[in-house]
């Protein structure tokens, strides 16, 4: 069984809010500092920032980078994404993930 790598930093906290057949919309809080962990997207998906914030993304490969939400803005990635979110602000930070499993019909 494969095991997530030691976390230096406390976890970011994901409320999934709706997973059907269709759509997993997710909010993640992060506090200062806070991960989400090492994750890969199975599917496409888009995300709402909620609070403006500095995010740093850790990839597969090694490389890191560093992005700017602001509150309302949204952004789109596709599937196949893998990486580590963290919070690289000095202050909470919220976004929603809304991931397209199916479309509808």
């Amino acid at each position: 069984m494969a095991s997530e790598p030691l976390r230096c930093r406390a976890p970011a906290t994901g409320t999934v809010q709706i997973d059907d057949q269709h759509v997993r919309v997710t909010r993640w809080d992060f506090e200062p500092g806070a991960e989400t962990g090492f994750h890969r997207h199975g599917w496409f998906y888009v995300v709402v920032p909620v609070t403006d914030g500095t995010l740093m993304a850790e990839m597969a490969d090694g490389t890191t980078g560093t992005y700017e939400l602001k509150a309302g803005v949204s952004y789109q990635r596709f599937a196949g994404v893998e990486h580590n979110v963290v919070n690289a602000g000095d202050k909470f930070l919220s976004f929603v993930e809304t991931e397209l499993k199916a479309l509808p019909g």
